[in-house]
């Protein structure tokens, strides 16, 4: 059966679906009002996702249906019939945008039904690489030093030559001190981890390995679009309580130590697509001039690892669009 994903409508359509959101977020870029970017976001990416000709499920949303008024886990979007998952973050950076900082992204993921890891929106341990490397197998639960040797030994790069992005939080401290501990040089960040995974298989991003805890969401956002870039990335859910094991269990996570990797988290045939709503590693903002938008989007496909490169121009005078640019 061929998969929904060989039309090529869909990628032009996804596309505009993270371009609408980016643009309506971009409104609110420096203005300290992370809801309002959020919001904004959300309420762009929800109106255009219910205009795809699919049948599509959210299976990685803005959270769970008791916490999330839109675009949360298990809401149905799409006018069609083909029944897919949808994985997405509509601002994959609110504190980023709101202080008109680097690396926020709209993201969404389209794929088969059962493509996406379902896991609760929990902390999730990540160890990611580039296309380079994706051979390399390590421990996720070795200690930093002992990851790092053996990245440098199969990689040749020496230790004072590799860069890990970490995010920037306390929990960090201990990683932070082993990693420089190592030799290795650190490029911290406030946040915005999707697209500091995907950095690490674009080779002018400068980025080697990504390490830390953050969302399980954009773990599985990331894992996504490196499928279709060739990365890897090795991840484990944390649990602070039994109660946040009951709701894994309830979505089919059965083993608390279980190690998820790249194809656990985004499998079978996957669709990628990112609008820059800040300029970042991966791609530039959305720039507005006069009456007009001009964004940059990037588009994949893991079956056949195509990556294109979208810019655009928007008239914001379209009456379709004039409400979500407040």
């Amino acid at each position: 059966m061929n998969s929904f994903l060989l039309d090529r409508n869909l990628a032009l359509e996804a596309v505009r679906v993270t371009e609408i959101a980016a643009i309506a977020s971009s409104f609110h870029m420096g203005r300290g009002d992370e809801k309002a970017a959020d919001q904004a976001a959300v309420n762009a990416m929800r109106d255009f996702l219910n205009q795809l000709d699919v049948n599509g499920k959210v299976v990685i949303g803005e959270g769970e249906r008791d916490k999330a008024p839109m675009l949360f886990i298990g809401e149905n979007i799409g006018k069609g019939d083909v029944k897919v998952d949808i994985a997405l973050d509509p601002l994959e950076g609110t504190t980023i945008t709101a202080q008109g900082g680097e690396n926020a992204l709209s993201v969404l993921a389209i794929g088969e039904q059962g493509s996406f890891l379902h896991a609760p929106d929990i902390y999730m341990k990540k160890i990611a690489f580039g296309y380079k490397y994706q051979d390399l197998e390590i421990n996720i639960d070795d200690e930093p030093i002992k990851i790092i040797k053996e990245f440098s030994q199969y990689s040749k790069i020496r230790n004072e030559n590799i860069v890990v992005c970490i995010l920037d939080r306390p929990r960090h401290k201990e990683l932070i001190s082993q990693v420089r501990s190592t030799g290795a040089r650190i490029k911290l960040i406030p946040d915005g981890d999707v697209s500091a995974v995907i950095a690490t298989s674009i080779d002018e991003s400068g980025i080697d390995l990504y390490m830390g805890t953050g969302g399980s969401p954009e773990g599985v956002l990331a894992a996504a679009a490196l499928r279709c870039l060739g990365g890897k990335i090795y991840t484990k859910l944390i649990y602070d309580n039994n109660q946040s094991f009951e709701r894994a269990k309830k979505m089919g996570v059965l083993d608390k130590n279980q190690v998820f990797e790249t194809n656990d988290l985004a499998k079978g045939d996957v669709m990628f697509s990112a609008t820059g709503v800040t300029d970042g590693t991966l791609l530039k903002g959305v720039r507005i001039k006069d009456d007009s938008a001009h964004t940059h989007s990037v588009v994949m496909r893991s079956q056949t690892n195509t990556v294109r490169y979208v810019n655009a121009k928007h008239n914001l005078n379209i009456k379709k669009y004039r409400s979500y640019f407040k």
